[in-house]
């Protein structure tokens, strides 16, 4: 697909009015058109698949096609997972199906599958302090609900089950572990996401269950004292290999001055991964794009697509690595990766000195409803990596109440994601980045 080539000819317009004048031509709509290209063209793309190569082919011919000056990929090995087929059911005494999937990383079970009743508990703090007798060859059920809130803060209080619960409940002797979704919708879909073992600690299998089939084990575990599940899963766990996607545009008077854009190219393997990291992947390709149609920037602009985000921040830290002597000269890391929804707010992590810059950029953006936030921001996931090394970050913090509705799920497609709102994204994206770019300021003072 070539519709970036007929992208508005002439002059763009001046930073401080391209939210508000931004003509109805290709140029607005460019960032729905690339993720609407790698959903439809690559779909989901878990780490070290097959799909995830032809990621990274596709964003190198579209980061070119874009007309960036620069253009390379990096290669990382890491700790590869392939999902097998999986079932979780009753078996007394209220014989049915559930639906489930398995968390990325779990070992599966052995071929005749896992038998057992189920202990219930409301959080990993209660499993932490349970009786080992209680649960000892038992497999674990955590039944937590997420709350909605537009900054999604609620995902941190729950999401601890599903990284760390397998460990948990193994030392105490558990066969299993069944989460309740970390997400926020009603639907009968369930959540994946990443979880780890402890080496030391005897591994077991760990699958998350829809928000109503948890509901329903809640009930069952109400009317009878026993109540007994199998679980059958087949998943592979192998070396791998993936890629972060590197694209520059170079900078006019300070090329060595790094601005860091950023999203994931990486997907879990259910839905397409609109919302998971599309999004973010088509707004920092497409800021680069826009910018350079104007004039280059005086700093140069970085896009990088990081690789493996889902598994762990694999692909930060291989960058972060990677680059460590040069992080002095990244003068600022930003990242979109928290879906589609329009951008409320703006959260920096600069110096003390560099907080009327961040006062400078709010009221930038302020003709797009866009607020000043504090200055704790993490930047994002991948960039969270940069930001521990000391690199200014900064948050174009989305709307993310219905986020959870879809993340990690068959649903995160690309109908999900609302076309004006991802244009106002884009204008707040060229906006700060633009400004950023063209600026002499030093964030870390």
């Amino acid at each position: 697909m070539k519709f970036w080539l007929s992208i508005i000819s002439g002059a763009l317009l001046a930073p401080s009015v391209w939210a508000a004048t931004m003509p109805s031509t290709l140029d607005q709509d460019l960032a729905y058109k690339l993720v609407e290209s790698l959903t439809v063209e690559v779909g989901p793309r878990i780490a070290g698949s097959e799909a995830d190569r032809r990621a990274v082919q596709w964003a190198v011919t579209n980061l070119k096609q874009l007309g960036y000056d620069k253009v390379w990929t990096e290669e990382f090995e890491m700790p590869g997972w392939t999902r097998g087929q999986a079932s979780l059911e009753v078996v007394s005494p209220f014989a049915q199906p559930f639906v489930l999937t398995s968390l990325g990383g779990s070992v599966g079970t052995p071929a005749a599958g896992i038998t057992s009743s189920v202990v219930m508990f409301d959080s990993i703090e209660a499993l932490e302090k349970a009786d080992p007798a209680l649960v000892k060859g038992k497999i674990v059920f955590i039944n937590k609900p997420m709350a909605k809130d537009k900054s999604g803060s609620f995902y941190g209080q729950v999401v601890a089950a599903r990284s760390r619960g397998a460990v948990e409940a193994a030392k105490l002797g558990a066969v299993a572990i069944v989460i309740r979704s970390v997400g926020t919708s009603n639907n009968r879909f369930a959540h994946t996401g990443t979880m780890k073992y402890d080496e030391a600690i005897t591994k077991i299998p760990a699958v998350a269950i829809s928000v109503p089939d948890a509901q329903n084990l809640a009930k069952m575990l109400e009317r009878s004292p026993k109540v007994e599940l199998k679980l059958q899963m087949d998943n592979q766990l192998q070396t791998a290999t993936s890629h972060n996607v590197i694209a520059e545009i170079t900078g006019t008077e300070k090329p060595d001055e790094i601005v860091l854009i950023s999203g994931h190219l990486d997907s879990w393997d259910q839905g397409t991964g609109a919302l998971d990291d599309g999004a973010g992947v088509a707004l920092v390709m497409a800021t680069g794009a826009l910018i350079q149609q104007k004039a280059k920037p005086k700093r140069t602009i970085r896009v990088v697509l990081f690789g493996n985000e889902e598994g762990g921040l694999i692909g930060a830290r291989a960058y972060a690595a990677k680059y460590h002597k040069e992080l002095g000269k990244h003068i600022l890391a930003a990242e979109s990766d928290f879906g589609a929804g329009r951008i409320w707010q703006i959260e920096s992590r600069f110096g003390d000195k560099s907080l009327p810059f961040a006062k400078e950029l709010q009221q930038k953006l302020a003709h797009l409803n866009i607020g000043l936030g504090g200055n704790t921001t993490y930047g994002g996931p991948d960039v969270s990596v940069l930001a521990a090394a000391g690199v200014p970050v900064l948050a174009l913090s989305q709307d993310g109440t219905d986020y959870f509705d879809y993340h990690h799920t068959p649903n995160d497609t690309l109908d999900k994601i609302d076309p004006d709102s991802l244009k106002q994204n884009l204008q707040a994206w060229l906006i700060m980045t633009e400004t950023v770019a063209n600026s002499s300021v030093n964030l870390r003072h």
